[in-house]
């Protein structure tokens, strides 16, 4: 989902910054666990009943905790390469579409098979996939039900499969620049690691969760808004705001004055828009809330790059965000 930012480190000094450990233990192991559970209650649903009606609350419960996460871009859903088969967004060419299309047409009975399933196509696979099932009408109900099963189940184990492997990587960020550590070979590099997923996440949530959608003024986009058809667009906005800002504050062990009143002024935008699948960057009068929000997202990138990133000696690069 995220591409990398190219990022420099220089020297580290300045404002104390908080170890490894809290990040670990504060930020990153709690939310996987949180996702774990949550995306094994949306499998039992599914398996017990999989109507849309009984599925959408499990569904939006699991995304929300996949949102507060997503933006751990390292360690084992990098290795694993699962980021995409968690949530296949975006998405220009519409491949989930056409994967579920394909699915459905022959009647795959691979979504059968679980063991199987996670062959298929990553675009079939995930949040994304999951939600055209709920939300879209589907020709063959039948069928649409036991792929909602096989997708419900897939993200659990996949959810677990992180959350297990997980505490090995943790270990390698914990000793950096020991003996033995082929991954992190100082503080520093955790560091960067750190702050690179605090800045991609906010060039993410600019470029692409408000960008995409905005278009540009003469040909604006609102069905490139993310998870619009659960109507989920604004409140991924809000939750990724919530979950980096709490990085942020999780990583640094300073004042952080002018991110967290960037961040304030973010989050009061964001209520203001009203727009739960940002459908009005159409509407003149609408639109302009909308790319008020985008400018305090990068407002915030700003402070985070004098508060955190030049303390830390770390500058960035060019860099690019995947998406047309």
């Amino acid at each position: 989902m995220f591409a990398r930012i190219a990022l420099v480190l220089t020297c580290f000094s300045g404002p104390a910054f908080a170890a490894s450990h809290a990040v670990i233990k504060e930020h990153i192991e709690p939310r996987y666990a949180s996702l774990a559970a949550a995306t094994a209650d949306l499998s039992a649903a599914a398996t017990a009943d999989c109507s849309p009606e009984t599925v959408r609350p499990y569904f939006h419960s699991a995304y929300d905790d996949w949102i507060g996460i997503s933006h751990i871009q390292f360690g084992p859903i990098e290795e694993q390469g699962l980021s995409l088969a968690m949530a296949f967004w975006p998405d220009p060419k519409d491949s989930t579409g056409k994967a579920i299309a394909r699915l459905t047409a022959a009647a795959d009975p691979i979504v059968d098979t679980p063991d199987q399933f996670s062959d298929v196509s990553a675009a079939a696979q995930g949040f994304t996939a999951l939600e055209r099932l709920l939300y879209d009408p589907q020709p063959d109900a039948d069928y649409a039900c036991r792929l909602t099963r096989a997708v419900a189940t897939g993200l659990a184990k996949k959810a677990e499969k992180i959350l297990t492997d997980w505490p090995a990587f943790a270990a390698l960020m914990t000793s950096a620049g020991e003996a033995g550590n082929p991954r992190f070979q100082s503080a520093g590099e955790v560091n960067r690691a750190l702050y690179t997923a605090l800045s991609t996440g906010l060039e993410f949530l600019h470029d692409q969760r408000l960008g995409r959608p905005l278009g540009s003024f003469e040909r604006p986009r609102p069905k490139r808004a993310e998870a619009r058809r659960s109507k989920r667009s604004l409140r991924h906005i809000v939750l990724s705001l919530e979950a980096l800002e709490a990085l942020a504050t999780t990583m640094h062990d300073g004042e952080l004055t002018k991110t967290k009143i960037a961040f304030a002024a973010a989050k009061e935008r964001a209520v203001a828009v009203e727009d739960p699948a940002l459908a009005s960057v159409a509407n003149p009068g609408q639109r302009i809330r909308i790319e008020a929000l985008q400018r305090t997202v990068n407002d915030i990138r700003n402070a985070v790059n004098d508060e955190i990133g030049k303390p830390l000696g770390i500058t960035a690069g060019f860099n690019s965000l995947d998406g047309d």
